[in-house]
C-alpha cells in the first residue's frame, strides 16, 4: 500500500489532492450534518466557490443530499468514507503516527484521529466516534463496561450507537460525581450510552472525592457494595486522561494538597491518582468506584484523550503500563512523539 501511494503521489498528485479533499468534506458533512455550504467552507477553510463545486459533484454523484436544512451523506457517501478511511490514513501519514504511537507507549492497539482537540470541537467528536467503533469489536454478551466522566466521555456517549450484543451487557460508572456540570458526571454519561447502545446500566450515588471517614461508612452500604463489586470486575473500561492541575482545580483541592500535586510536578491524572513525568503516582484522591490495582481485572481498558496540551499528561499515564489501548488526536500524537527517536 504505502508503495503505490508513494508511486501515485510521484505520478497523480493532482488526483491523490482531489481525493484528500473530497474525502475532507464528506468526513465534516457527516460530523455537522445538516450542514450549509457557509458553514461548511469557514470549517473546512476552503473558499465558498471550491466548497460550491465540489458539493455539486458530489451532489450529482449520489453521495450526498442537499435539503432545505442542509447537506446531508446519503448511505453512498457514508459508504464511501468507511472504505477510504484506512486509504487515507495512509496518504496523510496517521497510519505512520500510530504505528510509532503504540512502539512508544507499548500497547496493543492506538487510533489517532486528524486534527487536534485542543483547537476544533469536532476532533473530540471524532475520538468519540473511534471509540464506539473499536468497543463495538470487542463487546461480549454479558459483559460489564465501566465509564468515566468528563467532557471527552461525554463525546463517547453522543457518538454511541446501539451494538451487537448490547442487550446482555451492564454499563456502570467507574466512580462517583465529581460535583461538575450533570451532563459530564459519570452516572450520566454511564445512562446515556447504556440508552444508545441498547444496554442495561446502573448508577452511583456517590459524591467524589470523600473524607476517609466517609468513604468507610459508604462502601459498606449493602447497595453501594454491590455496584462497587460490579464496576471492580469490569470487563471493558472506558476513561479519560486529565491535565493534573485542572483536574485538581475541577475537584475543589485544597490549597495543601494543590501545593503537594505542583512541588510533585504531577501532569496527569487518572482514576484520582496523580502521576509526574516519570509515571509514578504523587498523589491520590479517596473516591468511590475503580482504582488502579482493580483494572488488572479488565480485559480491555481504553484510554480517550486528545490534544497537544494533554501529550504530557498522557504520556505520565501509560509509562507504569495501565491501559492498552489508547483513542487520541493528530495534536497529542504529533506531540508525544516530537522527541521521540523511534
Amino acid at each position: 500500500m504505502r508503495a503505490l501511494i508513494d508511486l501515485q503521489k510521484r505520478l497523480f498528485p493532482d488526483v491523490l489532492e482531489i481525493m484528500q479533499r473530497r474525502y475532507q468534506l464528506l468526513h465534516y458533512i457527516q460530523l455537522m450534518q445538516p450542514v450549509g455550504r457557509r458553514t461548511l467552507s469557514e470549517n473546512i477553510e476552503l473558499a465558498e466557490r471550491t466548497v460550491r463545486s465540489e458539493v455539486d459533484y458530489l451532489n450529482k454523484l449520489g453521495a450526498i443530499e442537499i435539503t432545505s436544512r442542509g447537506m446531508h451523506l446519503t448511505y453512498e457517501g457514508q459508504s464511501i468514507l468507511e472504505q477510504l478511511s484506512e486509504f487515507i490514513k495512509d496518504v496523510t501519514g496517521i497510519k505512520v503516527l500510530e504505528n510509532r504511537l503504540r512502539e512508544k507507549l507499548n500497547l496493543d492497539y492506538v487510533v489517532v484521529v486528524p486534527g487536534d482537540s485542543d483547537e476544533l470541537d469536532w476532533v473530540k467528536h471524532e475520538m468519540g466516534k473511534a471509540c464506539v467503533t473499536f468497543l463495538q469489536s470487542k463487546l461480549k454478551p454479558n459483559n460489564t463496561v465501566a465509564i468515566t466522566g468528563g467532557t471527552t466521555m461525554a463525546a463517547v456517549a453522543e457518538k454511541m450507537t446501539p451494538l451487537n450484543d448490547a442487550e446482555h451487557c451492564m454499563f456502570v460508572p467507574a466512580r462517583g460525581g465529581l460535583g461538575e456540570r450533570v451532563e459530564n458526571q459519570a452516572n450520566t454519561i454511564c445512562a446515556e450510552m447504556a440508552k444508545k447502545a441498547k444496554g442495561d446500566y446502573r448508577l452511583l450515588y456517590v459524591p467524589d472525592p470523600l473524607s476517609e471517614s466517609s468513604y468507610q461508612t459508604i462502601i459498606e452500604e449493602p447497595s453501594i457494595k454491590e455496584i462497587l463489586n460490579m464496576i471492580r470486575n469490569a470487563d471493558i473500561v472506558i476513561h479519560g486522561v486529565g491535565d493534573a492541575v485542572t483536574m485538581a482545580e475541577r475537584r475543589k483541592t485544597s490549597k495543601g494538597e494543590m501545593e503537594k500535586i505542583q512541588e510533585n510536578h504531577a501532569v496527569g491524572e487518572a482514576f484520582g491518582y496523580y502521576f509526574n513525568q516519570q509515571g509514578e503516582i504523587v498523589h491520590k484522591v479517596r473516591t468511590v468506584g475503580l482504582q488502579l490495582e482493580d483494572l488488572k481485572y479488565a480485559k480491555n481498558i481504553i484510554a480517550v484523550a486528545g490534544g497537544h496540551t494533554k501529550a504530557q499528561a498522557i504520556e505520565s499515564y501509560f509509562k507504569p503500563g495501565q491501559s492498552n489501548v489508547l483513542i487520541t488526536d493528530e495534536g497529542a500524537a504529533q506531540e508525544l512523539l516530537r522527541d521521540s527517536s523511534l
